[in-house]
């Protein structure tokens, strides 16, 4: 029975194991699997969710990026303690739970801890409704004013890609546009004479 048990982990080491996805332009990307083999990835006229994970030299963000290549929504997310929490590469969304309770990590009130969520790993990974100040358990935690919209716009079958690289340089330009906040200047008035 444990050798049973080892042979079923098996599979999961060797896909859950360290991969890497760089960014080479908004939509273009470069995957290295474990074995060290290249395979370019390009999502050019595809919407996808890219999720920079926060550790040293990523963003710690996700950006959904819309088929014109336009980032149109971010915000800032919490991913898992250690690298190996939260698995880099590309995926896909599985399946979407509006309402969902953690079987593992369940609220000692019962409440549901994964609403709005978006599963893109066969191990159970989600971008979820989750505070970004703490660190998760391998989930992508997304602020509650944020992940309304996301999980709205998402699909079955819509790529989900996670790195641990920067992808801010290509995103700031459309950020500094749909974050652009006017200032509103008022006039003094001028003292009346006597």
């Amino acid at each position: 029975m444990r050798y049973f048990i080892i042979f079923l982990f098996i599979p999961y080491f060797l896909m859950a194991g360290e991969r890497e996805l760089i960014p080479i332009s908004k939509t273009q990307f470069l995957f290295i699997d474990k074995s060290g083999n290249e395979k370019e990835i390009d999502l050019t006229g595809k919407d996808f969710i890219l999720v920079s994970v926060r550790e040293e030299e990523s963003d710690g963000r996700f950006y959904a990026i819309d088929r014109d290549g336009t980032v149109w929504l971010s915000g800032g997310i919490s991913s898992g303690e250690e690298a190996g929490f939260t698995p880099s590469g590309v995926w896909s969304v599985l399946s979407k739970k509006r309402f969902y309770t953690s079987k593992k990590y369940p609220e000692p009130d019962g409440s549901n801890n994964m609403d709005f969520s978006l599963f893109f790993t066969p191990w159970g990974h989600a971008l979820h409704k989750g505070s970004i100040n703490f660190t998760s358990h391998g989930c992508i935690h997304v602020d509650e004013s944020d992940i309304p919209s996301l999980y709205k716009w998402a699909w079955l079958g819509m790529p989900v890609l996670v790195t641990r690289n920067r992808y801010m340089d290509f995103a700031r330009p459309d950020l500094k546009r749909i974050y652009k906040r006017e200032k509103k200047y008022t006039r003094k008035a001028k003292e009346e004479q006597i």
